[in-house]
Order: structure tokens, then sequence, then C-alpha cells
């Protein structure tokens, strides 16, 4: 599925769906919780690594602000989700 398709189908499924603005190279899926409309999901990770590159970040800072600033911001029930991926 390309990223836009994910979009299109996300926007159809639940257009209230926030998405998280600069993000987008982050986006990974969307999830869904038993009764409760699909979010979009980025990748923690990646979302660091865009603030480093597009910002000139450093990592210690990319992560503060992800944590203050993007995960630590609750914009209601549509917010989008964030993971962290383990390798297995």
């Amino acid at each position: 599925m390309t990223r836009e398709e994910l979009l299109r189908e996300l926007g159809e499924l639940n257009p209230e769906a926030l998405l998280a603005d600069g993000f987008e190279d982050a986006l990974i899926g969307c999830g869904q919780q038993f009764t409760k409309p699909p979010l979009a999901v980025y990748d923690w990770d990646k979302c660091v690594e865009v603030l480093k590159t597009r910002e000139g970040m450093t990592h210690e800072e990319a992560i503060e602000w992800m944590d203050f600033n993007v995960t630590g911001a609750w914009m209601g029930e549509h917010t989008p989700l964030f993971v962290k991926l383990v390798d297995l």
C-alpha cells in the first residue's frame, strides 16, 4: 500500500484523524482499538530522524522535542499514535 492509498483509506474510515505535520516520511500505517476510530500511526524513531535531518537537531534535542512537543501534545481523541519498533 502506498502512503497516498493509506491516507485515502484513513480519511474514508476516520475523516477526523489528525496527521503529524512534517512527519510524512515517518507515517507507517493506521491503528485501531476496539470501538475506536482508526488513527494515523508514526514510527517514533523515524520522527526523530526527520527532526535531525530537517531541523539540524542533535539526537538528544530531537528526542526532547519529540517527547515534549509531539508525543506530549494531546489534540483530542483523534491524536496520532507514535510507536517505537523493536528488532526481533
